[in-house]
């Protein structure tokens, strides 16, 4: 008689080393809530900012010593409240993709609030976002630059549009590479016949 082969859970010790792998990803938690701190600076960076706009435009009306127009100074503001916002978004989308992707589930099936964007997301279209989220930004400050070229080296700005188009070809790479990743095979082998 022979003994048939069991295909039971295995030995011990790499089950409870595979778990204890698995139970890793809870040591990214902490990451997490400290960007949600970070959340809460800029949202004091950007209470300041707007108190800045409305403290320069309404109460002090007086032009900024630095000969700037005041149109400037307040389409540099309103800049900064914009990138403090994207960065805001940025952090969001680390906060909440990352911890979707690597944590735990989030569940939250039914919520109307649930992000759009959440049910499809995966380590791949979370570096895309983030890196478009990163182009938006650079492009905030590459405008911001620009009003104020200037009081600002050529070579300065010259080095910010490379650096800025670098993340561009960045993330027409990223987005480019997703791509291929996500068609299957079989889809890939019949567009190419």
């Amino acid at each position: 008689m022979t003994a048939t082969p069991t295909f039971g859970p295995g030995p011990a010790r790499p089950k409870s080393l595979g778990y204890l792998m698995f139970a890793s990803r809870w040591l990214q938690v902490p990451l997490y809530v400290g960007l949600i701190v970070a959340q809460a600076v800029y949202v004091w960076q950007f209470a300041l900012e707007l108190w800045h706009l409305i403290d320069g435009v309404f109460l002090h009306g007086a032009p900024p010593a630095d000969g700037t127009s005041p149109e400037a100074v307040v389409m540099l503001t309103v800049l900064a409240l914009i990138d403090v916002v994207m960065i805001s978004n940025l952090l969001i989308m680390v906060i909440i993709g990352g911890y979707e992707t690597f944590v735990s589930r989030i569940n939250l099936n039914g919520h109307p609030d649930e992000p759009e964007w959440l049910s499809h997301v995966n380590a791949n279209v979370l570096k895309v976002k983030l890196a478009t989220a990163i182009i938006g930004i650079s492009s905030v400050h590459l405008l911001q630059t620009f009003i104020r070229a200037g009081e600002i080296p050529n070579d300065k700005i010259m080095w910010q549009t490379i650096i800025h188009l670098a993340f561009v070809v960045s993330a027409v790479g990223l987005a480019y590479i997703d791509r291929l990743l996500s068609s299957s095979p079989a889809e890939h082998t019949a567009s190419h016949l």
